[in-house]
């Protein structure tokens, strides 16, 4: 997969920043959306850390992008690009985040625990013996199984999901246990929230009522930290707004106008 994306005609004054971490090509579809008013950049991250990662979004955005951009980062993308955001301020204007991860541990206890509460028992059954045999670096199915137990999360995560053709993803569980270890601990210390007093743009959060991440995980937080910013809940949607069938419409028109209000 290559290391980024175009779409649409320049100026490219848009950058669509992917999750997982090591879920490369997830964004794809709300690019596509964007792209008919605007061009939009669909970087993707291969680095196992997140310094790697942060000066691969930045290759990609000097190589390409018309400055300052909008940052859109989706769950681990939504942390990357406030990561970026507050070290890179003269680059990005606007920075939206979708289904971000939590800014404070104290929020993320439920998360796993709700997941496998909206799973039927077979399915929770195999979640958990999935989670069990990914923690083992050297199994040997260790990419089919994180694909497994990422869509049975998925389906969690999801309130009503539209028909829609499948997108490929490049789903890489080396990026994500990598990258992740290192965003945990980032949280846990409470180093990720401080990062928030450096940012200087608008920052606009959009989440779903149903996203199992909790709303005030993020709201409250960056409430109190971010001089400039404004959380916005999608009322029957889960973690991926794109995907569902009662929010999706909703939230390209807020998407599209926080991207033309900028």
């Amino acid at each position: 997969m290559k290391k980024f994306r175009k779409y649409g005609k320049p100026p490219f004054s848009i950058a669509v920043i992917h999750g997982g971490p090591g879920a490369g090509g997830e964004m794809t579809p709300v690019a596509r959306e964007l792209a008919s008013d605007c061009g939009v950049l669909e970087p993707i991250q291969t680095a196992t850390s997140i310094n790697g990662q942060l000066e691969e979004l930045e290759t990609a955005l000097e190589n390409n992008a018309d400055f300052p951009v909008i940052l859109i980062g989706f769950s681990w993308g939504a942390w990357l690009s406030f990561i970026f955001a507050a070290e890179n301020h003269e680059f990005v204007k606007k920075l939206i985040l979708i289904g971000s991860g939590l800014y404070e541990e104290k929020y993320a206890a439920t998360i796993s625990e709700t997941r496998l509460r909206r799973l039927s028992k077979m399915e929770r059954a195999e979640a958990e013996s999935l989670i069990a045999v990914l923690k083992n670096p050297t199994h040997k199915n260790r990419k089919l199984d994180f694909i497994k137990l990422g869509a049975l999360f998925s389906k969690a995560d999801t309130y009503a999901p539209a028909a829609s053709e499948c997108e490929p993803i490049d789903f890489r569980p080396d990026i994500f246990h990598s990258v992740w270890k290192e965003g945990a601990q980032l949280r846990k210390s409470g180093r990720l929230l401080e990062v928030g007093r450096h940012i200087r743009c608008p920052v606009v959060a959009i989440h779903g009522d149903y996203d199992p991440h909790p709303a005030e995980g993020v709201q409250k937080p960056l409430n109190a930290f971010l001089k400039n910013f404004r959380f916005i809940m999608l009322r029957r949607c889960g973690h991926k707004p794109w995907v569902e069938r009662e929010a999706k419409e909703q939230f390209f028109r807020i998407l599209k106008n926080e991207s033309e209000s900028a």
